[in-house]
């Protein structure tokens, strides 16, 4: 399999209201996240940032242009690969100490990170099974109900545990923008086995069905309006039954 060059890496489109989708083309499709950068006035933020096997601040200069807010949504592997790149770090309590101390069990590297998620392999000297998630401070702790100001943009987190104990989406009022994180997007939904996660991924649905989204961008595949944001919920609602 061929080794792409660092500067192919990354690929970037706007999307509208300020939002660009980052990602990274040649992993499989099912294992690349999206990265959501979002321009504020007096702050940017970026939603996620990847696996890491490239440098995300030195090949998309748009995260550098000003001060920005690295959210996680969550604490995979393909999620917060380049965290540790930024200085200011936002992630739920219930996985900081995941976030400061990452290992290759802990963010699911081991069983996922092989050379078959990927089109064309990350530049040398990359080797999937040294493979690991560098430490990345944590200099902000978020829960359910706060507000992220980026001056002229205001966005409220969502405790979406059931997908991973400290998943957050993050919900724009103004402009009517779910960012989801992995507990909703329009493909294959990875669930937890235990009843406790059944049940809060369960709790997690029916609170995002009542969002009166307009669009939603999600931690995996392509984003989609809010009638389908409601079929896709109401379908895994009634697939399943109240724990």
């Amino acid at each position: 399999m061929r080794c792409m060059e660092a500067s192919d890496w990354y690929r970037v489109r706007s999307v509208g209201d300020g939002v660009t989708h980052v990602d990274e083309p040649h992993i499989k499709e099912f294992y690349r996240c999206n990265i959501w950068h979002l321009r504020g006035r007096d702050r940017d933020m970026l939603i996620d940032s990847g696996m890491g096997v490239v440098s995300l601040r030195q090949h998309v200069p748009l995260v550098t242009e000003k001060p920005c807010l690295a959210v996680a949504s969550h604490t995979h592997f393909d999620h917060i690969g380049c965290h540790h790149e930024f200085s200011e770090c936002l992630i739920h309590p219930a996985e900081a100490e995941l976030l400061k101390h990452p290992t290759r069990a802990n963010t699911f590297a081991d069983k996922y990170v092989k050379d078959d998620i990927f089109d064309a392999l990350p530049p040398e000297p990359f080797v999937a099974a040294e493979y690991a998630v560098k430490a990345a401070p944590v200099t902000r702790l978020v829960d359910d109900g706060d507000v992220l100001d980026l001056g002229d943009r205001h966005l409220e987190v969502i405790h979406t545990p059931g997908h991973s104990p400290g998943g957050i989406a993050l919900w724009e009022a103004a402009t009517s923008i779910l960012f989801s994180g992995d507990i909703v997007y329009d493909g294959p939904l990875i669930e937890g086995t235990s009843q406790r996660e059944v049940s809060d991924y369960f709790n997690s649905m029916k609170r995002l069905f009542d969002y009166p989204v307009r669009v939603v961008h999600g931690g995996h595949f392509p984003s989609y309006d809010g009638a389908r944001h409601r079929e896709i919920i109401r379908a895994w609602l009634e697939a399943k039954e109240a724990p």
